[in-house]
């Protein structure tokens, strides 16, 4: 039986001081992996629903096809995993800005490392998301102006809460308007957000593309003893030629 508490990893970060913890869930008897940034709770293995359904809600609006997939935001794999057991996904490029998490993948410190860093079509990429976006040279270091079926994005709490000020341009509509050339002709831009729809960020999506919606994800919380929700934004490039 492995101990009730453990701090895998700590580094100082030009973020901040970033931590990722194990401990032992008394109520399922299952281990836990938390990561910390500061002083605030980054993510957790208990809360998993929403970042699986990032990857599950925005790949079924793609048509039957191989599919080239970038993923902002590493985390702890959730998203990366689930986009690929789709079986149509060729490539998988994760962004994740802080090198530390992508050592924990590839060290195996966390439960999805071996998985995500042994699939041939996953490759995981240390960059700003952010600044890369709008960058002529685009998401792929390796091919730049690569365009993609879909980008499942997954960093900030939401359009509003944000780990730093400078993401907040991507949240607007030209920031929006630049992922649009990330994108394939119908591809499609996924978000995930802790808070319930936006109305301003719902807004700026209609603005820039020509069919967005808004998912409630709802799921568990064992913390709070009830339920809790996310908020899965979907949009759509418009369409190519027939």
């Amino acid at each position: 039986m492995s101990a009730r508490f453990e701090e895998i990893d700590w580094r100082t970060t030009a973020m901040g001081d970033i931590s990722l913890r194990r401990r032992r869930d008394p109520a399922s008897g299952t281990d836990v992996y938390e990561v910390k940034l500061g002083d605030e709770f980054l993510m957790s293995s208990i809360f998993t629903t929403g970042e699986i359904a990032l990857a599950k809600i925005g790949l079924a609006e793609l048509p039957d096809a191989e599919l080239d997939i970038a993923v902002g935001g590493l985390g702890l794999g959730y998203t990366a995993e689930a986009a690929l057991d789709d079986p149509r996904v060729r490539s998988l490029t994760v962004i994740e800005t802080l090198a530390e998490v992508i050592d924990w993948h590839q060290r195996g410190l966390v439960p999805l490392g071996a998985r995500l860093t042994s699939d041939v079509r996953c490759r995981l990429v240390q960059g700003d998301f952010f600044a890369m976006a709008a960058d002529a040279c685009g998401l792929d270091p390796k091919e730049p102006g690569r365009r993609f079926h879909a980008i499942l994005l997954d960093v900030d709490h939401s359009p509003r809460h944000l780990l730093h000020p400078r993401h907040a341009a991507l949240y607007q509509p030209a920031g929006l308007r630049a992922l649009t050339e990330r994108l394939h002709p119908n591809g499609v831009f996924a978000l995930w957000s802790n808070d319930p729809p936006d109305e301003q960020f719902t807004s700026a999506l209609t603005e820039v593309f020509p069919r967005s919606a808004a998912h409630i994800v709802d799921f568990d919380n064992p913390l709070q003893g009830g339920a809790s929700t996310n908020t899965i934004y979907v949009a759509r490039t418009e369409p190519g030629p027939p």
